[in-house]
């Protein structure tokens, strides 16, 4: 499900840079078959609950793993808005060279492949060092906001595709924000500290 929620993101940020409208509609036909997965793992999980009554880390495991489920949902859906502004954004002329877009969206696919492997092998640490990336993002996005609200003073023109810009550059932001979450899920799984909200003492735990 990772891999499929990895390539949605991917496809949907080439899509946009290469002004690609097939790109972005694969992304679209893909969507059911994230769907679908997560119906999957969620009966899946529930059954262990049911049939398990897990306990400690155990119980630990198939809570992150219904919560890592849910964002990597919501990743793809955030992957299908992208695609579908992309497919607006063909139609119109560019408002500007693509750069802090593309550089947001190599962080958020890092972002994903590290939660998930620390997911895998049970790396706190990992987890932890994805925390940080995130205020990386964020720089890019108000970068992004700022400089597409001074095309749209300068020129009313723009702002059709400036606004589709910056709804491509909060969906990235939100992508990285469900990866925050996944690593979050990953510290509690390995050390059974919850770092919600407080995520500096999750870094030195």
């Amino acid at each position: 499900m990772g891999g499929y929620v990895e390539s949605a993101i991917h496809r949907s940020v080439r899509a946009l840079v290469d002004r690609d409208p097939e790109l972005a509609r694969q992304v679209l036909r893909d969507e059911a078959r994230i769907n679908q997965m997560e119906i999957e793992i969620d009966n899946l999980t529930t059954r262990l609950f049911a049939l398990r009554q897990p306990m400690a880390r155990d119980l630990r495991f198939l809570t992150a793993a219904m919560k890592i489920n849910t964002d990597l949902e919501r990743m793809g859906d955030l992957a299908v808005n992208i695609a579908q502004r992309a497919l607006s954004l063909v139609a119109q002329e560019p408002v500007k060279p693509l750069i802090d877009i593309p550089r947001m969206a190599q962080l958020v696919e890092s972002m994903l492949l590290r939660t998930l492997d620390a997911f895998v092998k049970g790396d706190a640490d990992e987890a932890v060092s994805v925390l940080t990336a995130d205020d990386e993002v964020d720089a890019l996005r108000d970068s992004v906001y700022q400089e597409l609200v001074a095309y749209m003073q300068r020129d009313p023109t723009t702002v059709p595709a400036a606004v589709d810009l910056i709804f491509v550059a909060r969906n990235l932001e939100r992508i990285a924000d469900h990866a925050t979450n996944i690593a979050e899920d990953v510290v509690f799984l390995v050390k059974g500290v919850d770092v919600r909200h407080h995520a500096t003492e999750g870094r030195n735990a």
